[in-house]
């Protein structure tokens, strides 16, 4: 008796030692692929919409994708107004991958100025075909690697003058449902990975509009507009690109709601892009109380990108310095002539890429390159996403 349990004991160690030999190598393999470190997206608008841009001030290296912007809407087709120039841009941009290969360039198709005639485009099953069909062929044409989707906004007003209606709503998605499918054909025809994205509003009044959560299917990434909340306020001097809520005032538009929205909705977290400004928001107040923040407002005035803020305003001509710790924001403030500048600084931005590591994010995407050519931000996003 006693030797048969030996015999049996003797088998049983056996046969656990191969079953040990025979998984080690699978959890070897399980324990490199969790600790191999994520790549995050960094996407960068590059305006075109101004004629031939300056592409030697475009560092490929530091970035994963470019979005061209704008690609117009007219005639319920994508149409380059600037045709010319358009051509001349994308060459331009397509050699940036002699540098990095890796790197991906998009159309964009609408903005702030062009997104009129997207409810028309898309209003019937045909118009929403030919549509997509004058998208991807220019794509096809000049070799790019797929289309971003601006549509400001979707059964809401944005620009004045815009065309909406409430069909806008189902209709945004079919929109998406037709670009993919003739994405997917020329996929097909050309053995490449083509992107379909979308630019999205950062509030909750977009997702009320839309269906994220349909829509998303269809997407690679959902690049979240999260700046320009300055527009937003009601009469008051508020932070344009704030991520948290400012304990100075009562708002309901940040960017960690604008990402807990989107998730709830339905978006996977890993398909959301944080986007962060390249480029500032100034108005006039009406009272110096709390440096400006909370203060009504008077005129807006215009301020430009971070590359000219921080080498001439920064702490100079009689703006000071100032953090809301809170909503994780920097804001200038001059309390002589009462004006006031909300905008990204790389405190703001280390902080952004903090979060969306920390939330399981897809990346960062910004508005505009040309606003910062001296690449300060764009410096801080590559040293703590670290794009290659």
């Amino acid at each position: 008796m006693n030797n048969l349990n030996l015999l049996h004991r003797v088998s049983l160690a056996k046969a656990a030692l191969c079953v040990l030999l025979f998984t080690l190598p699978a959890f070897a393999l399980k324990a490199q692929t969790t600790g191999k470190k994520q790549k995050y997206v960094v996407i960068g608008y590059v305006g075109g919409y101004k004629g031939v841009a300056d592409m030697s001030m475009v560092n490929p290296e530091k970035l994963t994708h470019i979005n061209y912007a704008f690609v117009n809407v007219k005639k319920n087709r994508a149409w380059l107004t600037h045709e010319k120039t358009d051509t001349i841009n994308f060459r331009n941009l397509v050699l940036l991958k002699k540098r990095n290969p890796a790197l991906k360039v998009l159309i964009s198709i609408g903005g702030w100025t062009w997104s009129g005639n997207f409810s028309d485009a898309v209003l019937t099953d045909t118009a929403r075909e030919a549509f997509a069909a004058s998208a991807v062929a220019i794509i096809k044409k000049y070799n790019l690697d797929g289309i971003d989707i601006d549509w400001e906004y979707p059964d809401l007003a944005g620009n004045s003058g815009n065309i909406h209606r409430e069909e806008d709503k189902q209709n945004y998605t079919l929109m998406f449902k037709s670009l993919r499918h003739n994405l997917d054909i020329l996929e097909k025809q050309s053995n490449k990975k083509l992107l379909l994205t979308a630019a999205v509003g950062g509030f909750k009044r977009f997702l009320q509009h839309t269906e994220m959560d349909k829509v998303q299917q269809y997407l690679d990434y959902v690049n979240l507009m999260t700046y320009d909340y300055f527009q937003d306020s009601l009469g008051i001097a508020v932070h344009h690109t704030n991520l948290y809520a400012s304990r100075k005032y009562k708002t309901d538009n940040y960017a960690d709601k604008a990402v807990s929205d989107y998730i709830a909705a339905g978006v996977p977290a890993n398909k959301l892009v944080l986007g962060v400004a390249f480029y500032g928001r100034s108005v006039m107040v009406l009272n110096i109380a709390q440096n400006g923040l909370g203060m009504k407002t008077g005129e807006h005035v215009r301020v430009g990108g971070y590359t000219l803020i921080k080498d001439s305003l920064i702490n100079q001509k009689g703006f000071k310095y100032y953090r809301d710790h809170n909503a994780e924001a920097p804001y200038l403030f001059n309390a002589s002539t009462k004006q006031f500048i909300s905008y990204d600084d790389e405190w703001s931005i280390k902080a952004k890429c903090r979060y969306l590591v920390k939330h399981h994010l897809a990346g960062v995407m910004f508005w505009e390159y040309a606003d910062d050519k001296k690449e300060y931000l764009l410096n801080e996003i590559d040293a703590r996403l670290k794009t290659k």
